[in-house]
């Protein structure tokens, strides 16, 4: 496993950039955040795919199906 250590600073409206190096490392544009014990894990989710099935049936288009499915999953996780 590769170490790697990157400052960046979080803007106004609270967003950061990824160095590249860590993006393709993460080899995902989707990323989970996770505290553990006071330090902060990025997860790269590797496909969203298998949970938009279940919306399928709706008749709804990708963006909203795929909304949906996010916050299912987020919510799910933290509960």
């Amino acid at each position: 496993m590769e170490t790697m250590n990157s400052t960046v600073k979080i803007t106004k409206k609270g967003q950061i950039t990824l160095p590249k190096k860590i993006r393709q490392l993460l080899n995902s544009d989707t990323i989970e955040f996770e505290i553990i014990d006071d330090n902060l894990v990025l997860k790269p989710v590797q496909s969203v795919s298998g949970s938009l099935s279940s919306y399928a049936k709706k008749g709804l288009g990708f963006k909203s199906a795929r909304d949906l499915a996010w916050e299912k999953a987020v919510n799910d996780k933290h509960k």
